[in-house]
């Protein structure tokens, strides 16, 4: 509409109501009408922009509602973690596998195993009877290191403030990796792998005896003539105290001695030290062992 049909309509209007000519002109009186219908146009553009918003907020929801039921479907699920302080735990898998904790270990896997694998994680040590399925290969992160299975029997030794992560295998056949390092062992019965953290070297030996090595299933603390730096390390992991050798000339004493894990930890260094001809005392949290003939501390 241009102004002077504006302007005609204005002056119809104005003889009908016999209003002031000057107070209703075109001149006057389309600058407020523009700013009335900008005005209306401003508040339908933001309820159309709310609208879009609010629109794409369901979506958006509705998408993330829908991954997340697809997760829970054909995904891994919810998470369990397991963690054991002075006891020994056994715990039995969504497949039918059994895995028995050490004293102070965690083990953390699905409620539910989906897809092609069946994946668990373990800080500390446990032993794996693992039920069989060669569709689903099983396996575990400990760390840096990666075993994966069938269906098989084995132990692992991997606590976070250790040297080494040791791989046992007591029946069928494992295949062991170290990350980011492309090394890969397959172990027999009978022989075990170690991961060294410090030279992230992984290296596979002989284990005669390996059904030893998972005794503390039963509560027994076993050593065959094992140096004492490997016993201060077995007992500093089954009590969560640091025992610490301060001589080096001792570390490589070896010694044979049977425990049960109910004993308190003075009680078996006090034996031990009757056998090695060491003394021990005690620094905080923390038990030190020094040669008998050094001077001690109350």
């Amino acid at each position: 509409m241009t102004t002077t049909d504006f302007n005609r309509i204005l002056d119809r209007l104005i003889a009908s109501t016999r209003s002031p000519r000057g107070r209703y002109s075109a001149q006057n009186t389309w600058p407020l009408l523009r700013q009335r219908l900008h005005a209306s146009y401003l508040r339908r553009r933001r309820r159309t922009l709310w609208l879009c918003t609010a629109g794409a907020a369901a979506c958006l929801a509705i998408v993330l509602l829908g991954g997340w039921m697809a997760w829970q479907t054909w995904g891994g699920g919810a998470l369990h973690t397991v963690a054991t302080l002075a006891e020994v735990r056994t715990i039995r898998l969504p497949d039918g596998s059994e895995v028995t904790l050490n004293r102070y270990s965690t083990l953390t896997y699905p409620r539910r195993f989906r897809g092609d694998g069946r994946q668990v994680t373990l800080e500390g040590e446990a032993r794996f009877d693992v039920a069989r399925d060669t569709l689903h290969p099983f396996s575990v992160q400990a760390g840096a290191v990666s075993v994966q299975v069938l269906g098989t029997h084995f132990n692992i030794d991997a606590y976070p403030a250790d040297r080494r992560v040791t791989t046992t295998l007591l029946e069928g056949r494992v295949a062991i990796s170290a990350e980011g390092t492309g090394q890969r062992l397959i172990l027999a019965p009978g022989e075990n792998a170690v991961f060294d953290k410090r030279t992230l070297r992984l290296t596979q030996s002989a284990s005669p005896r390996a059904a030893d090595e998972v005794l503390w299933t039963r509560g027994i603390l076993y050593f065959d003539q094992a140096p004492l730096h490997e016993i201060a390390r077995q007992l500093s992991n089954a009590y969560q105290r640091e025992v610490r050798i301060d001589d080096d000339s001792l570390s490589q004493y070896r010694i044979s001695a049977t425990f049960r894990t109910d004993e308190q930890l003075p009680d078996i260094l006090g034996l031990l030290q009757e056998a090695a001809g060491f003394t021990f005392h005690k620094e905080g949290d923390a038990y030190v062992i020094t040669p008998s003939t050094a001077s001690t501390k109350p």
